[in-house]
């Protein structure tokens, strides 16, 4: 029956309800029976093209549309809730991660600002994420989308303190600011620097040395040439978790060159930071507490679903000096649900912000710092076991060291020297791939194409590491053969 006051409701709540149920079912199902599916599948093109229908003016019911996400979306997904999901550096997510954003969908909570809960939640994440890197209690952060936008916020703040406030007003100037990180840091870097008005040729490129972390020498004549040259330097990055190799920068060191040279501090660790999580490894990261900023994942290592990114700000009226942006309709109160200041649109861009904490303190609540850590050191234990798998095969060869999770390697036994391995190796990858074996990538390592396998997923086992290789091995000589 229509309602005579239309809402968005259902006019059958049983009806709904059951196919709620059904749906979590089904969620359930997927992620028990995951080994059992694809990695990954390409979306043929007869489905892709339901993709461009028109925007429907008549609704549909909720069960044929929920038969449309079975049918389109589900089985096409990126893959990386599989454990032969290698490629990128993508989290697995996990069961109670899925129903904490069924939790927040309910709450349907805005975390720009206002007194509730939520941002209470938000709040306790980041007084965690202080303590677990060592950084002081009253340091001040958001949860936003990646490392990319954190990242972007962290040069924010650091512009501005190099600058003062006014510069949000009247611009840069003709301040010739620079920035210092390695050759090997993310492509977001120069992207941020762009972003805040610099230009990425701000950004000074630094070499690195043999284990792929920043040349502490070079960087510091950099920085004398940039200040000879009346440039002003403000800002050095430091990596912990290179994308390539996984490599961790010196951050001690890097943290005392920049308090003698009066430089702000901040450290991607994407990845890397959650290294703090294991005992065993966390010393990788000794330094990192001094940083001034921490730009890092949950949805990586810590296996939180995307997406959870998080900015650390050491000095909070820094971090607010560079966002807080008074208006009528934000002002703030002593009681009332206008009260709880500072919210968090005063530390960063977004007004409109989901409950995305929720999933982060449910993940910690559930599992705990130290069952996360154990899943950090059992990648670590699983790359360094493919490692040792590909130098005991003559067939292929490892390319770069293993700092922490992620293994550079290519297959070589191609019996015609005239073959391109490049284009061997590029092959096996999308052979992986399109076949749904295991989905790893590729990147270049002293010019050459390499199969990148980063291990982050925690249902990844040994028996996984065993299929890459004898997927690759398989591929490989079937390739070299029809090319000889």
């Amino acid at each position: 029956m229509k309602k005579s006051d239309p809402d968005l409701d259902p006019d059958d709540w049983a009806e709904l309800r059951a196919l709620g149920h059904r749906m979590l079912d089904d969620a359930f199902d997927g992620l028990e029976t995951l080994r059992e599916r694809p990695v990954w599948q390409r979306l043929p093109p007869r489905l892709r093209a339901e993709f461009r229908e028109k925007l429907p003016h008549q609704g549909q019911p909720a069960a044929e549309a929920y038969a449309d996400y079975l049918r389109l979306v589900a089985p096409y997904a990126t893959g990386n809730t599989h454990p032969r999901f290698m490629g990128w550096v993508h989290g697995g997510g996990t069961a109670p991660g899925m129903l904490a954003e069924m939790l927040a969908g309910a709450l349907n909570a805005n975390l720009g600002g206002r007194d509730h809960a939520p941002i209470e939640v938000e709040r306790q994440v980041i007084a965690w994420a202080a303590e677990m890197l060592g950084l002081p209690a009253e340091c001040s952060g958001l949860l936003v989308t990646g490392t990319s936008l954190a990242n972007f916020i962290g040069v924010l703040v650091a512009r501005c303190a190099a600058l003062g406030a006014a510069c949000r007003r009247s611009g840069l100037g003709a301040a010739p600011l620079t920035a210092y990180a390695s050759t090997a840091a993310h492509a977001c870097i120069p992207r941020a620097l762009d972003m805040c008005g610099l230009g990425s040729e701000a950004l000074r490129r630094i070499a690195t040395g043999p284990a792929g972390r920043i040349d502490l020498a070079a960087l510091e004549a950099a920085i004398a040439r940039d200040r000879a040259a009346g440039n002003r330097p403000f800002l050095v990055i430091g990596t912990a978790g290179t994308v390539d190799i996984g490599a961790v920068d010196d951050l001690a060191s890097l943290a005392a060159l920049c308090r003698r040279e009066g430089l702000w501090f901040h450290v991607d660790g994407a990845f890397g930071a959650m290294l703090a999580l294991s005992e065993k490894h966390r010393p990788l990261l000794a330094g990192i507490e001094a940083a001034d900023s921490v730009a890092f994942d949950f949805h990586k290592w810590a296996q939180v679903p995307y997406d959870a990114g998080c900015i650390l700000v050491r000095d909070s009226a820094a971090h607010r000096a560079a966002f807080a942006q008074p208006a009528p309709y934000l002002q703030g109160e002593t009681r009332g649900l206008a009260g709880g200041q500072p919210w968090p649109c005063d530390f960063g861009p977004d007004l409109s912000r989901g409950f995305r904490a929720l999933k982060v303190w449910l993940t910690l609540k559930i599992f705990g710092a130290g069952r996360l850590g154990e899943v950090v050191e059992r990648t670590i234990e699983l790359a360094h076991l493919l490692a040792g798998r590909i130098d005991a095969e003559p067939a292929l060869e490892r390319m770069a060291p293993v700092a922490l999770n992620i293994v550079c390697f290519r297959f070589v036994a191609a019996a015609d020297p005239g073959v391109d391995l490049d284009a061997l190796n590029a092959a096996i990858v999308a052979d992986l791939q399109e076949g749904g074996i295991a989905a790893p990538s590729t990147t270049r390592i002293r010019g050459r194409l390499a199969i990148r396998a980063a291990i982050v997923n925690h249902r990844t086992r040994s028996a996984d590491i065993e299929a890459l290789v004898e997927a690759v091995l398989r591929i490989g000589k079937a390739r070299a053969a029809a090319a000889a």
